[in-house]
């Protein structure tokens, strides 16, 4: 399994990776685009001894794909490893039992740990199309954190309840009177236990974790252990161009999707948000001679060859694009996908097995109107169809995903 996924990661090797930094340790390069790196100072100090220092990110399993807004940071651990550096990625198979609560109003929903497991596998092998797993340590915090009640009571004196509601999303809870766990609470303690674990020296993550990594140092030293540098990345923005990229806001590009979804949302993106994209997947500015729309195909193209199979995928995948949106015609060749038994079929079930979705985002598109019967909007009242109606039709979901339906009742 992660041989194939360092084989992704060496075919075709594009920009991204010929631009990560390769060869350089200095701080200034490590620290380009870094929103915060704290203490400061304490970088350029630690890379003066000489040694390969350990730099940590973890991961919750919540979801069974990394986006692009999870590259910015792994991109920045790249550089590192390329600097050096010894990559530690903690898979957090514990932690998402718990939850992470950053950037949250509410408490997340509890996961079934099977499911955690399995997103645990596709996040490694994901986490490979752009770090080098020659040079990764990865490891599970569940080994560590299914710890004894003596040693939990040593972690939680560690930090105070008051040190806690300083956080801005616990606070904002706490002044509305919404609901806040004691689970929740441990969160940031279980991190920064992590950080004691793997000894880290640096810590990487996006700006809403920066509480999070600061406290970790604190745990740190109540361990004896030197503390880290807290480093965080911007937030991408998300292909709406106003929240975060995010699997829950429907918003984010996979790296494992296809090259022609990969390709089509890119070039959905407003362009206000193209500077950052550039800045922060790409290591450079946009060219200013470009026309938006170029710059933007220039974008697409290069991030879907390296994530989605190379030069003549992302060649593919932009001739679909070009198809469905400037000559506004289906693709030249659609899969042909079998109706289940039965004289109905219950919409939602049908495009979540032939589409990767979730039933509710099935029901979701459905009632946006993102589903299309041979270029017919379907809407939510189309649950239940009669199978007849079904056959022999192309069914569209979302702009770029068809299947040729065959089969049912004769």
């Amino acid at each position: 399994m992660l041989g194939e996924a360092g084989s992704v990661r060496r075919r075709g090797e594009s920009s991204i990776a010929r631009m990560s930094g390769r060869g350089t340790s200095g701080a200034d390069f490590l620290l380009r685009n870094v929103e915060n790196a704290l203490p400061e100072g304490e970088l350029e100090r630690k890379l003066e001894e000489g040694r390969p220092l350990r730099v940590k990110l973890g991961l919750d399993p919540t979801a069974p794909d990394i986006h692009l807004g999870h590259t910015v940071v792994l991109r920045k651990l790249r550089a590192f490893q390329d600097a050096g550096h010894v990559v530690v990625l903690i898979v957090g198979d514990y932690t998402a039992r718990v939850g992470d609560p950053s950037g949250r109003s509410t408490a997340r929903p509890q996961l079934d740990p099977e499911e955690i497991d399995r997103n645990a596998d596709t996040y490694r092998q994901q986490a490979f199309t752009v770090l080098d797993p020659d040079r990764t340590e990865v490891v599970h915090n569940g080994e560590w954190l299914d710890m004894k009640a003596e040693e939990l009571f040593r972690l939680a004196r560690t930090a105070t309840v008051a040190q806690l509601l300083e956080r801005d999303d616990f606070a904002a809870r706490f002044a509305a009177g919404s609901p806040i766990s004691v689970l929740e609470l441990l969160y940031p303690l279980l991190q920064g236990y992590d950080s004691v674990a793997v000894r880290a020296d640096v810590e990487l993550g996006g700006t809403d974790q920066l509480f999070n990594l600061l406290l970790a140092r604190q745990v740190q030293q109540a361990y004896g252990v030197p503390q880290q540098v807290a480093i965080t990345m911007p937030l991408l923005p998300g292909t709406d161009g106003v929240r975060r990229m995010s699997k829950s806001e429907g918003n984010y590009v996979g790296v494992t999707e296809p090259p022609e979804e990969i390709f089509g949302k890119l070039m959905s993106i407003p362009d206000d948000v193209m500077p950052a994209y550039y800045r922060l997947l790409l290591d450079r500015d946009v060219d200013p001679a470009l026309p938006p729309v170029e710059a933007k195909r220039a974008l697409a193209r290069e991030l879907t060859a390296h994530f989605g199979g190379g030069e003549e995928a992302a060649r593919a995948a932009e001739a679909h694009f070009d198809r469905l949106h400037v000559e506004h015609e289906a693709p030249e060749e659609v899969e042909d996908a079998m109706l289940p038994e039965g004289e109905t079929v219950h919409l939602p079930a049908l495009i979540a097995d032939l589409f990767g979705l979730s039933r509710s985002e099935a029901r979701r598109l459905l009632s946006q109107g993102g589903v299309k019967l041979d270029g017919e909007p379907l809407s939510d009242s189309d649950l239940d169809v009669p199978a007849e109606r079904l056959r022999d039709r192309l069914l569209q979901v979302g702009r770029r995903r068809f299947k040729r339906l065959r089969g049912g009742p004769s």
